[in-house]
């Protein structure tokens, strides 16, 4: 308390900060022995500097490089790479490379991903997935939102221009709800509550973050009454997803080929198109959960 309060201006202390320490005055941290920890820790205790308008920095100790193990070195070397605000998703994968993955729904944490690389282990994970659930659901570069939602940071928000084109690409950047949220919570102590306008612009986001892997490249009205999801997926593959949902919403979409439509959403407030939407298509997400993997991690032979 007394620190929190500006009485002393140095805390030592151990990583318990890490869990969701937020004293918005800090500017300074000092991490003795980083090679000591692991990336997400690195990661949670240098967000701890840095979250009001001061500029902050985080200095990282550590003995020479001729005494680092490798990961040691490779997860210093990812800690000073990744420091853009949503970075957490990037850093998640440089530490999946780093110590590896392991078996999928067990409790082993290192798996056979080494022998035969990242790239390739990716590749047949996701190969072996659509082989499970037998169904293919078709890749999307982007999944476009086209409906008349008022979404924008607004100038008496983030007046600065350059500060603005930041935060749009951040979020643009944010590939999860997690990611996004982390941004929220950034926008909140740099700015203040955030305004309509802002708070739907993270709702389009969340939405093309959840329609993108199922399959949907454009989401748009269609007249009046009904809204319009373009997508390549086949009519097998929209079968496994509809299925996910509650009976009496089923008949709200009508597949055919190249689009589903979604009857009746178009009378709802743009709002409440995008709050339903978002609602059902992650119902739906349920359908690309693999059933449960047993054994190992495909190995070199596989």
């Amino acid at each position: 308390l007394t620190f929190s309060s500006g009485n002393a201006d140095l805390m030592l202390c151990t990583t318990i900060i890490e869990s969701g320490l937020d004293i918005p005055r800090v500017n300074t941290i000092i991490i003795e022995d980083a090679q000591k920890f692991g990336l997400s820790q690195l990661y949670q205790l240098r967000g701890r500097v840095g979250r009001s308008g001061i500029q902050a920095h985080a200095w990282l100790l550590f003995p020479r490089q001729s005494q680092l193990s490798d990961k040691a070195r490779k997860r210093l070397r990812a800690i000073q790479e990744f420091t853009q605000l949503g970075s957490g998703y990037q850093l998640a994968m440089r530490d999946m490379e780093i110590r590896g993955i392991g078996n999928l729904l067990g409790a082993q944490q290192s798996g056979q991903m080494e022998v035969i690389g990242f790239d390739l282990y990716m590749d047949m994970l996701e190969e072996a997935i659509a082989e499970i659930r037998g169904q293919e659901i078709p890749q999307v570069d982007e999944t476009q939102v086209d409906l008349k939602v008022t979404a924008f940071i607004p100038a008496d928000y983030i007046p600065d221009v350059d500060q603005k084109m930041s935060v749009y690409r951040d979020l643009v950047s944010a590939s999860t709800r997690r990611e996004l949220m982390e941004i929220v919570a950034d926008l909140n102590d740099r700015y203040g509550s955030l305004p309509l306008a802002v708070g739907q612009l993270i709702k389009v986001l969340e939405l093309k973050q959840i329609a993108k892997p199922l399959g949907f490249a454009r989401i748009k009205p269609e007249g009046k009454q009904n809204v319009l999801m373009e997508t390549p997926m086949e009519k097998p593959a929209w079968n496994l997803l509809v299925e996910k949902l509650p009976s009496h919403l089923r008949s709200r979409f009508i597949y055919a080929p190249g689009k589903v439509t979604v009857r009746g959403l178009g009378v709802l407030k743009p709002d409440k198109q995008l709050e339903s939407l978002t609602d059902w298509l992650s119902q739906m997400q349920s359908a690309l959960t693999a059933p449960a993997l047993s054994g190992t991690m495909p190995s070199k032979d596989t």
